[in-house]
């Protein structure tokens, strides 16, 4: 079975962030985003990819800052509300109504209720005809402690962040479970002292 370009996003698991902004004027934009991603290991860098007619992306631009915030499942029905079109004027954060988790490092504020807020820097826009990539610096990352161990593992089965798998007519939100498996990272190298072997 071969499917259309246009069903292909159906293929992927996709996380959901809510990106978190603060316009020149003041104004609170939240906005669901799955498109967006680490650069390599560790979390220093990241990328998110925009239409380019978004109040996300003209804020990032005014202001040079933005917040990935990580919902839990339970935050379905704000994330919605924060996915509708809204003129640039209106405050996010009280349609959806959301409380301000206070910024460090940036001006625009995090979003309580999530399980980790990554303040970013804007760093570089990579401009493409339809879209922008922005890349960003994590200047500070917080998590909610009640979800999160001393080494900073997340009990994500606990704290069931958000993803979604999209469809012809509409997405479904999802949350990660245990698959029962895990692996040290030293398996993925050959060569080391516990190189792996083919499976019989």
């Amino acid at each position: 079975m071969k499917l259309k370009p246009s069903k292909r996003e159906q293929i992927f698991p996709l996380p959901v962030a809510l990106i978190s902004t603060v316009s020149k004027e003041g104004i609170r934009n939240a906005a669901p985003w799955s498109n967006v991603t680490p650069i390599l290991r560790p979390l220093d860098e990241v990328v998110l990819a925009s239409w380019l007619k978004r109040d996300t992306l003209a804020n990032i631009r005014e202001t040079g800052g933005f917040v990935i915030n990580i919902p839990p499942v339970e935050m379905a029905e704000a994330v919605m509300i924060c996915s509708r079109n809204y003129p640039p004027e209106v405050d996010e954060f009280e349609m959806a109504g959301l409380k301000s988790h206070p910024s460090e490092e940036i001006l625009a504020p995090g979003i309580e209720g999530c399980l980790a807020w990554a303040e970013c820097t804007l760093v570089e826009e990579i401009l493409r005809e339809n879209f922008s990539l922005i890349i960003g610096k994590v200047v500070n990352l917080e998590v909610d402690e009640k979800f999160f161990d001393e080494e900073g593992k997340m009990d994500f089965e606990n704290a069931k962040p958000m993803s979604c798998m999209l469809g012809s007519k509409g997405l479904t939100f999802t949350c990660p479970r245990d698959s029962g498996k895990s692996a040290d990272y030293s398996e993925m190298f050959l060569g080391g002292k516990e190189a792996l072997s083919p499976r019989p």
